[in-house]
């Protein structure tokens, strides 16, 4: 049996709890509310929930720095249950988990004992100092400077930082900043405290939602640091260090996606069993659930397929899953707005008022998919790559997927083997043509490909469980995925016009329009039995 890194699933519910108990008390809705209306951060709430009576943040510590080294998958179940309480808090945990990282993988033995320790014991609050105003999420684009400052011999000492970081989750709260910088050598990673001469909060971002979580600028200048806080042996390491944590975090963001859309779902179909229309519960009308509930259902759960996969690919310690996290976030976060903004639509005018929450939850998922890599980063990261790595493998990459779960028909796999095959080959055709220079192309593949592997991992998954409820979900989804993905890249690769009009035909057939509608049978029924579970009738 494969090991995992994680904890027992003891220590994983205590966790939990803890979570549910201490935001129950310290942080319930009339309060969060009132927070939001007035746009505060309750910085107190944010120090107690790293206090040693709770310890959220030890789930992102290594064990052998008085953590308690939990998995990714450890980290997936806190980000979700969080993110169902509120994402304003739980953006302020996920700063806290970013500002560390840097410090997690980059730093040496001696670095990590001076430094994680402290923040576990402490409570130390972090925050992660990358984005620039006019970089944004591009790291490479740097304008923040870090100066050497050498001795009478020529050693350095000391470096000297200047520059402005912008949107910086915790920005005027925390303690502890990890500050990607570029130095002579190339982007480097500094720990810089917060007490330290020159480091001065910025302006404090009004924003559109997540008002709970404090964001701000955060002002560097002549701030001079010990040589000693740089993050690893030596400078340049600091792009490589981003990009080592990416798979992480990216997770955590898409799984903020998925609390969000599940909070919003459960909020919809709890209104929908009270109230009446016209004489009958709209949870009784299949106009409302399947437009506005089963949907969100089914999409959902591929996202938690896909989110637990890739958890559990990390916690096996399979590295460089870059791509994985980038479909894990790109996939989940736009599932989880369109989840929000259905669930503002379920209440009618009361969803569109703030006591009833839904449009709160809304407004705070609508960052989720700017943050920690804009979707459209995503795209271009998943379009890219996973290109490359089909064509590479001569188009066993898809292939291999379509074997997996052709023989699964309970749950959508012939339909979604085909799709697969159908993608190994449009990949091939698309790359010859040069397809890859035109963005939005990519950008088309990306949405096409992060369908096809989110409808194997609900396969996988359903199939695995032998769940009747998944099943459904994962036939319905496979229905939508099988009609969609054809369409949308015979769509893009004719308006490119550089497809050879025998291999577009070819495509055409591979792809099957007609088998893709036939697919469509049963679906129906598949709707109103997910709709008669996820509603309880």
């Amino acid at each position: 049996m494969l090991q995992l890194n994680r904890l027992d699933a003891e220590d994983l519910g205590l966790i939990l709890k803890t979570l549910k108990e201490f935001t129950s008390r310290e942080a319930p809705l009339d309060k969060r509310l009132k927070w939001d209306e007035s746009d505060v951060c309750p910085e107190d709430v944010v120090r107690a929930m790293l206090s040693p009576d709770v310890g959220l943040h030890l789930v992102f510590l290594p064990a052998d720095y008085d953590g308690m080294g939990g998995g990714a998958y450890d980290v997936y179940r806190l980000s979700c249950e969080f993110a169902r309480i509120d994402l304003g808090l739980a953006t302020a945990m996920l700063a806290v988990a970013l500002g560390i990282d840097p410090i997690r993988v980059g730093c040496t033995h001696e670095q990590k004992t001076k430094w994680l320790p402290r923040v576990a014991n402490e409570g130390l609050v972090v925050a992660y100092g990358v984005t620039e105003p006019e970089a944004g999420s591009n790291v490479q684009s740097l304008k923040t400077v870090a100066e050497r400052v050498t001795d009478a011999s020529g050693r350095v000492t000391h470096y000297k930082l200047n520059g402005v970081k912008q949107f910086i989750s915790n920005g005027s709260i925390a303690d502890l900043y990890t500050i990607l910088a570029k130095a002579p050598d190339g982007p480097t990673f500094f720990v810089v405290e917060r007490k330290t001469p020159g480091l001065t909060p910025g302006k404090h971002e009004i924003k559109h939602g997540i008002r709970l979580s404090d964001t701000a600028q955060v002002l560097l200048q002549d701030v001079v640091i010990p040589a000693e806080n740089i993050v690893g042996e030596r400078e340049g390491d600091g792009l490589k260090q981003a990009n080592e944590v990416f798979g992480y975090t990216r997770l955590m963001v898409a799984a903020f996606g998925l609390g969000a859309g599940l909070s919003s779902l459960e909020k919809a179909i709890a209104f929908s069993k009270e109230r009446k229309q016209f004489g009958t519960y709209l949870c009784e009308k299949q106009g409302f659930t399947h437009k506005l509930l089963v949907p969100n259902s089914v999409r959902l759960a591929a996202a938690q397929a896909y989110i637990e996969y890739v958890a559990d690919l990390l916690d096996s310690g399979s590295e460089n899953r870059q791509v994985e996290g980038s479909v894990a976030k790109l996939f989940a976060t736009e599932v989880g707005n369109i989840a929000a903004d259905d669930a503002v639509q379920a209440l009618g005018g009361y969803g569109y008022c703030v006591d009833y929450e839904v449009e709160k939850i809304r407004r705070d998922a609508r960052i989720l998919t700017i943050y920690e890599g804009t979707s459209e980063i995503q795209q271009n990261i998943i379009g890219v790559f996973r290109m490359r790595e089909n064509v590479r493998s001569k188009g066993r990459f898809y292939s291999a997927m379509a074997a997996e779960v052709e023989g699964w028909p309970d749950a959508g796999g012939p339909a979604i083997a085909r799709t697969a095959r159908f993608l190994s080959g449009a990949t091939i055709t698309a790359f010859r043509a040069k397809l890859t220079h035109q963005q939005h192309a990519v950008f088309e593949f990306a949405t096409a490909m992060t369908e096809v592997e989110t409808a194997v991992a609900l396969a996988r998954a359903a199939v695995r469980r032998n769940d009747p409820l998944m099943l459904a979900q994962s036939r319905v989804w496979a229905s939508d995925v099988t009609l969609s993905v054809p369409a949308r890249l015979l769509k893009v690769m004719s308006a490119a016009g550089t497809i050879d009009p025998a291999e577009f035909a070819r495509l055409g057939e591979l792809g099957s329009m007609s088998q893709a509608i036939a697919d469509q049978s049963g679906r129906l029924a598949d709707m109103d039995s997910i709709a008669r579970v996820i509603t309880a009738r």
